[in-house]
């Protein structure tokens, strides 16, 4: 029987590298057979383009807002127990939301596993038949799969654990592991650590056949830059803190990387060529094609009546007071509610409102009251009697047994990754370009793995140009006297820096700190009342509906699919399920 291979669309463009206006368009779909793919290289380079899928996957802009992971920790907050097709807040107060087989909405092994055996079919048909197309055009094409495949692995190592190792060449006589045969159905399960290993190995060997860069068309494609950009990121996962600092530095030689000076302007919605000095690695969506459903359920209240359209399924996900608290002033003080009105601004004078003298990234990401937007004021204080109107945005109470309607319950909304202006999203979505990676993460995984070596000199440094970009002071060896001691100040860093961005969930997970920040504890917001007067007040709000969170320490390791364990005779489940 004639096989037939698919080359897959991806609803999204990945791209990298600066100063450079091409991008990689992956969008088109075609189905050929196999003797027609490797007929002509510009064919069979649409095989090798299809497993760059995988990032799509766990997008946190696309996925009708399943993999916001960022609402499964302190830093956000769904408004929703679970009527917006997702479960944060079920997933997060009921145990009965993670079992044995039941990863919920984290599950990725059948997926992830799906996308490792296409990608080494493809391996085995690069080597099979690149050849003719030249012997640097087969290696580079196999560093690429096996960049794509590295990727799985991670994917499954952060919700699992160890993985079963699948190549291209652990099947039967050094074939295909596709499971054809019994031996190959039957693999145990690498530990976790040598599941990294593997990963950090697969990288490395990607690295070394990349190039430095591509020509157009073809830019976006995985470079050296690239790979070493998420060996940074996935060395912290397997505590090699040596390699990440290493990646850290060949990701800068290589990709010639730097920090944008405006970090709002890092999430634009279209492609600017004034961000790929800092945006390494992206998913780029193009308007009329790609349709991204965050514009139509992350935007403000009161947007509804700007653009005459229902509100009520907005505002499904919001920041919370944790994550704004986090916040520092320009001037580098600490944001607190009992003593944010004694602090002075540039000019002497004390502040007048919480908000406006906020470093940045505090305004590039959350809508606050009093923000601009739209052409309007955000409203979200409540009438103190029933002769001061509410804010047009205004807070109400979350409840665990419906939603707030599309309004915030934490006094504030989602400003990073919306596209104001879009007059189109209630018909046409967003087409927003998602940053996979940046420089700034790089910097501040090189500062982890220093702190992690007991380097503290050398580890302020990256730390320091992250906080130089916003304006705000460094941070010296006196804020920072140990490991511990700057791990806290690191680890807010990335909360500021990173927020909305899909991070905070894995970190929490693999510092082993979820239970101490999730388990048994509420997060927060801030219900702002409007007297008579027109004066304001300030008062900080549970926003989980008086019940506690619940992580359990079996969480870091969730339980794998039933088909795998029953199919897999080697093959165990964590323990716990």
């Amino acid at each position: 029987m004639k096989k037939v291979n698919y080359i897959i669309a991806l609803a999204a463009l990945t791209f990298a590298t600066s100063s450079c206006n091409d991008i990689l368009d992956v969008e088109s779909t075609s189905q050929f057979n196999e003797p027609a793919i490797w007929s002509d290289p510009t064919v069979a380079d649409g095989y090798v383009l299809a497993a760059y899928n995988t990032f799509a996957d766990h997008s946190i802009l696309r996925n009708n807002a399943r993999r916001y992971y960022d609402a499964y920790t302190d830093l956000y907050k769904s408004t929703s127990w679970d009527a917006y097709e997702h479960m944060y807040n079920k997933n997060l107060m009921e145990t009965s939301k993670f079992g044995k087989n039941n990863a919920s909405d984290f599950g990725c092994w059948s997926q992830a596993y799906t996308r490792i055996k296409r990608t080494n079919k493809l391996i085995n048909d690069i080597e099979t038949n690149g050849a003719k197309f030249g012997e640097d055009w087969q290696k580079v094409r196999i560093a690429e799969a096996r960049f794509c495949n590295a990727i799985n692995y991670w994917f499954i190592a952060r919700v699992y654990g160890g993985a079963v190792i699948r190549t291209a060449h652990s099947g039967v006589s050094g074939n295909l592991d596709d499971g054809q045969y019994e031996e190959d159905c039957n693999r145990a399960r690498a530990t976790e650590q040598e599941t990294y290993d593997y990963i950090l190995d697969e990288l490395q060997a990607a690295a070394d056949d990349l190039p430095e860069s591509w020509a157009s068309p073809n830019v976006g494609r995985a470079t050296k830059g690239i790979v070493y950009g998420f060996m940074s990121r996935l060395a912290l996962y397997a505590h090699r803190w040596d390699i990440a600092v290493d990646a850290a530095d060949k990701c800068k030689q290589y990709g010639k990387y730097s920090l944008v000076s405006n970090y709002a302007n890092l999430f634009k919605v279209d492609y600017d060529a004034s961000n790929r000095q800092e945006v390494i690695y992206a998913l780029y969506g193009k308007k009329d094609i790609t349709k991204i459903d965050f514009e139509n359920k992350m935007r403000p209240y009161g947007d509804g009546a700007v653009y005459n359209t229902s509100a009520s399924s907005m505002g499904q996900i919001v920041p919370t007071a944790e994550l704004a608290d986090s916040y520092e002033f320009q001037n580098g003080t600490e944001f607190s509610w009992s003593t944010w009105n004694k602090v002075t601004d540039a000019s002497g004078k004390r502040l007048t409102d919480p908000y406006t003298y906020r470093e940045p990234r505090f305004h590039a990401t959350i809508l606050y009251n009093g923000a601009t937007w739209e052409k309007r004021t955000i409203e979200t204080f409540v009438g103190a009697n029933d002769n001061v109107p509410s804010g047009v945005d205004a807070f109400k109470e979350y409840k665990n047994s419906a939603s707030t309607g599309g309004y915030t319950c934490t006094g504030y909304y989602i400003r990073k990754y919306l596209m104001e202006g879009n007059s189109e999203f209630t018909t046409k979505n967003g087409w927003q370009t998602e940053n996979i990676l940046r420089y700034a993460e790089v910097l501040l995984n090189k500062a982890e793995a220093y702190a992690e070596l007991d380097d503290i000199d050398n580890a302020l440094i990256p730390l320091n140009e992250v906080r130089a970009r916003v304006g705000l002071p460094g941070k010296t060896r006196a804020d920072a006297p140990d490991k511990e001691a700057f791990m806290k100040i690191l680890r807010k860093e990335r909360i500021c820096e990173l927020a909305g961005e899909g991070h905070r969930w894995w970190d929490l997970r693999r510092w082993k700190l979820a239970v101490d920040v999730i388990d048994g504890k509420t997060v927060h917001g801030v219900k702002i009342t409007k007297r008579a007067t027109g004066s304001l007040s300030y008062a900080t709000v549970d926003c989980d509906g008086g019940n506690t969170r619940i992580f359990q320490t079996r969480y870091y390791y969730y339980s794998l699919p039933a088909d795998e364990l029953t199919n897999n005779k080697l093959c165990e489940d964590n323990p716990g399920w």
